[in-house]
């Protein structure tokens, strides 16, 4: 049987097929999962920059089950970046889902799509391609514990209604791991990826988020341009959630963004009595003992 959904969707918006990029700006996709221990709101903006004929970037689609949320960053160029990124959302999207989440898991699941990523692109080209991911799956009834992995230079922030700002990844670029970029690189660069070997699994942490809290999933096209006050005053904001995620895209753009930009914002809140009494029995509380083995 397979394990009972942490939240339910229900307001599941309009929904897409994994990562699948909007090409007339960027893109707002909203859904709102509940039980009755929380409330979590999820939105996502994504668009493509203006050196790539094609979005690079991919994100899990809003208003499935509400156990994993991933954004990706294709790496290499061209169609086999793309196809790097959509195939990670979907591999992990379809090895974890349907059990309990863990940092063994998630690195497990990195390989194994690794390979599958590899042999994909090998079936069409010489050329490499890879990508690079950031996931956050909660790990609760109450999403207060969140597993929080990555592999490159994808990023994971928690922002606090207080108005702090926590990153909580740490970039594997050549330079934070002390290794030496290649010819033509820079120590900028990530030197993990998934696709094309660059990797032993994932990093992996686990992190509280308190009421009202939000955690954000971003792609380097929006992170690199992006300093603290510029997160806080759009994140601060009384606006709704997807307006703000289209918010951070736009501000990574006007200060001089012009790779593929990715945000998905993912806000913790009280449960909604309303929506849970429209829903009945539908908001479906989670075996946490389960769910911690």
């Amino acid at each position: 049987m397979a394990p009972l959904s942490l939240i339910t969707p229900i307001e599941p918006g309009r929904t897409t097929r994994h990562g699948a990029p909007s090409r007339g700006g960027p893109a707002r996709l909203h859904a709102v999962y509940a039980n009755a221990a929380c409330r979590l709101e999820a939105a996502v903006a994504t668009s493509c920059g203006s050196q790539h004929a094609v979005n690079e970037d991919a994100h899990s689609p809003l208003g499935g089950s509400g156990r994993l949320f991933v954004v990706a960053d294709g790496v290499g160029g061209g169609a086999m970046a793309q196809t790097a990124s959509r195939l990670l959302v979907a591999e992990l999207h379809e090895a974890l889902e349907r059990r309990p989440v863990n940092g063994e898991r998630v690195a497990a699941a990195m390989l194994a799509a690794d390979r599958t990523i590899a042999e994909a692109i090998a079936r069409v080209t010489e050329r490499p391609g890879a990508a690079t991911v950031a996931l956050c799956a909660p790990l609760d009834a109450s999403a207060a514990r969140w597993l929080v992995a990555w592999v490159g230079d994808c990023r994971v922030y928690r922002w606090s209604a207080s108005g702090q700002l926590d990153l909580l990844t740490r970039d594997d670029t050549f330079g934070h791991l002390g290794e030496a970029p290649p010819p033509g690189g820079s120590a900028n660069d990530p030197a993990r990826m998934v696709g094309n070997g660059a990797t032993t699994g994932a990093n992996a942490a686990v992190h509280a988020l308190g009421r009202d809290d939000l955690l954000v999933l971003c792609s380097d096209g929006v992170h690199k341009h992006l300093e603290s006050a510029d997160w806080c005053g759009v994140l601060g904001a009384p606006v709704p959630l997807a307006q703000r995620a289209q918010a951070l895209v736009a501000l990574a753009r006007k200060r001089g963004s012009v790779d593929d930009a990715t945000v998905l914002l993912l806000h913790r809140s009280d449960p909604d009595a309303r929506s849970l009494r429209w829903r009945g029995s539908a908001a479906i509380p989670i075996d946490t003992e389960r769910n911690e083995r």
